[in-house]
């Protein structure tokens, strides 16, 4: 998937669906991806772990994110880094938006 060129404003990329998760992948290759996320309230990812880190970019909204085990309250605005192999979950605490970015080793 190569980009295209020009502006964007990332809050406008994805929408919101009642009741649902929606996920728009901007880039996809070999070594990472980038995408965005939009997350009705009460939505969210169980707990899972990927074998590569991950940063979460709140872009609107509120999510807790949990890592082993430990909750962070993340707003707009904010980030994190998910480690890798270790566990971790989302829970929209209210409509969020989130660009996640996930970077593989080789």
């Amino acid at each position: 998937m190569t980009a295209a060129p020009g502006v964007k404003k990332l809050k406008e990329l994805v929408e919101y669906q009642e009741g649902s998760i929606v996920s728009r992948t901007l880039l996809d290759k070999k070594t990472g991806t980038v995408t965005l996320f939009a997350f009705d309230r009460g939505q969210g990812l169980s707990e899972h772990t990927a074998p590569f880190d991950a940063m979460v970019y709140v872009l609107e909204g509120e999510v807790e994110v949990t890592i082993s085990g430990k909750p962070y309250r993340l707003k707009e605005g904010e980030m994190i880094i998910m480690p890798a192999n270790e566990p971790h979950a989302l829970t929209a605490l209210d409509r969020f938006k989130m660009l996640l970015v996930m970077i593989r080793e080789e």
